[in-house]
């Protein structure tokens, strides 16, 4: 009796810029060590977009995520000059992916914070970064005034909010940390405050705790004592830089995973940037899209797999102690892959 072959996934795969491909290159052999489902769609985007169609985000990649509704991304560079508009946000806009959720976790033990595991949500489609801005001219001045109108609404903070419980329960988190400026912004952030309040009284009471607080103490008690949170929520301002200060408690950006999820499609990728000034020298950090991809492995239910990679990632770099150079170590990019590559097929 022979077993069927279980079902490919399709997913889009786009390497990205500066050090992307080469961290990509790595993630993919870990993958693969992995028996990870996924059937690639290759596709460029970024620097890479231009240089091949003269857009950042080409018509054929946006195609490929509608096709496949999946995709693990590189870092992408956002052309100079030319009226480009950031690819990640086109994204975001494109395939309405309302919710960027931000893991962080101690992986390397011996720096200022032990014991790290939190998660920060973040509204990704309104706030202050919807971009209505405009300048107002006084005399000869075309830009003596500067205006910037935030949006949040109803909807899409109830959207984010319920997401949020819901990942806490699904996760078996304890507690759901609400942050906001309510008390300057009273209607930006204030509907915001409001229907967290509404839908934990009516939906979540007796099924998770809530906690406020204002954004600023927020950011002071992170470094004093972040222990103290478990699930964060928050609008996409807030968002944007609580989740590079979280990553900076577990070591900073070549730590820190990214999950943009949606209604038409999720996209996961390593959050930090494309570091053009290392690329082609092989000794950037794979692990960020690395994790990115065990939550990609969650996301499409095969929670054993990002589970078995994200166990022989712990394991390579504290077992083996195979770190790159940012972590301590003197592992080429190549080196630790193989390493992990080599946990994850004996497991």
């Amino acid at each position: 009796m022979t077993t069927a072959a279980p079902s490919r996934i399709p997913a889009t795969l786009i390497p990205g810029d500066g050090i992307g491909p080469e961290i990509m290159d790595a993630t993919i052999a870990v993958l693969d060590a992995l028996g990870a489902p996924f059937a690639w769609h290759p596709a460029v985007a970024g620097l890479a977009g231009v240089k091949a169609t003269g857009d950042p985000l080409p018509a054929a990649t946006l195609d490929s995520i509608r096709q496949t509704r999946l995709a693990l991304k590189g870092p992408l560079e956002t052309p100079s000059g030319g009226g480009y508009r950031s690819s990640n946000v086109r994204l975001r806009e494109a395939f309405k992916l309302y919710a960027n959720v931000r893991p962080a976790r101690t992986l390397v033990p011996g720096g200022r914070f032990e014991d790290i595991d939190l998660v920060l949500i973040r509204e990704n489609n309104e706030g202050l970064y919807t971009g209505y801005e405009h300048y107002i001219a006084i005399d000869d001045d075309p830009h003596a005034v500067a205006i910037a109108t935030g949006v949040n609404t109803r909807q899409g903070s109830r959207r984010i909010l319920e997401f949020a419980f819901e990942y806490a329960l699904r996760t078996g988190r304890r507690k759901v940390t609400v942050v906001h400026k309510a008390n300057i912004m009273k209607a930006l952030t204030g509907i915001f405050l409001e229907t967290a309040r509404e839908l934990h009284a009516t939906t979540y009471r007796d099924r998770i705790a809530m906690e406020e607080i204002i954004v600023d103490a927020c950011a002071m008690k992170l470094v004093m004592n972040p222990w103290q949170f478990d699930v964060i929520v928050t609008t996409n301002l807030f968002g944007d830089i609580l989740s590079d200060e979280i990553a900076g408690l577990v070591g900073g950006l070549g730590m820190a995973p990214g999950a943009n999820i949606g209604t038409q499609a999720a996209i996961f990728e390593a959050v930090h940037g494309s570091a053009p000034d290392i690329a082609g020298k092989g000794i950037a950090n794979p692990v960020a899209l690395m994790l990115a991809a065990g939550l990609m492995l969650d996301h499409v239910g095969r929670e054993d797999l990002g589970r078995r990679l994200r166990e022989a990632i712990d394991a390579t770099l504290n077992v083996d102690r195979v770190r790159t150079g940012d972590l301590g170590g003197s592992a080429s990019t190549t080196e630790l892959a193989s390493a992990i590559a080599a946990r994850v097929g004996a497991t």
